[in-house]
């Protein structure tokens, strides 16, 4: 079996995905099934207390996230996905980094209602895209205390039509610290707990 020390470090270097060449897109996807394979929690809905929580992004295949770091003058900083089981919330946060002083932050906020033991329906709910500084941003946990108190930011903040805006994700693998998923573009994502 190949342990998740073996998928952090072919990972590691590719920087979320965006370095990563064929080869080790390769090995990566091999790893990610054989982790599946050993999924340590098979109902990962059920376990509430592993869901909640803030996760950083450590590999993907999603080309809507990665494309973030092709805009001019942009580069992609972390990524976060924080969940909030009691309220079925999850915040998508990306840093963005450029010009200084001018970092950007993209955010989408959105609905899960789980349909299997191992897969939620997302419905996307409101957006915001600004600058850092004017939205106030220190941390992913502040920021999401703010969005849930119902504040409007400086920055481009606005609903989503949830019936167009939707999709699946597969949790297809859980423990304390590694989470993996598959969402319905075919997209993988490789998280670690914050």
């Amino acid at each position: 079996m190949i342990g998740k020390s073996t998928l952090t470090d072919i990972i590691a270097g590719t920087n979320r995905g965006l370095l990563a060449n064929v080869g080790q897109q390769q090995a990566i996807l091999a790893a990610i099934a054989n982790l599946e394979d050993f999924n340590p929690t098979p109902r990962p809905l059920a376990a509430s207390h592993l869901l909640e929580g803030n996760w950083r992004l450590l590999y993907t295949t999603s080309k809507a996230l990665l494309n973030i770091d092709r805009l001019p003058f942009c580069k992609l900083g972390q990524i976060y996905q924080c969940i909030r089981v009691e309220t079925n919330s999850v915040y998508n946060i990306a840093e963005i980094y450029g010009v200084p002083s001018l970092e950007g932050l993209v955010s989408v906020a959105a609905k899960f209602e789980p349909v299997s033991e191992r897969r939620v329906q997302v419905k996307f709910q409101r957006s915001i895209i600004g600058l850092q500084r004017l939205i106030s941003y220190t941390s992913p946990g502040e920021f999401i205390q703010q969005i849930e108190s119902g504040k409007k930011f400086t920055a481009f903040d606005f609903p989503i039509q949830s019936e167009k805006q939707q999709g699946w994700l597969d949790i297809t693998y859980i423990d304390d610290d590694l989470r993996i998923g598959r969402g319905n573009e075919g997209s993988v994502f490789v998280l670690s707990k914050t």
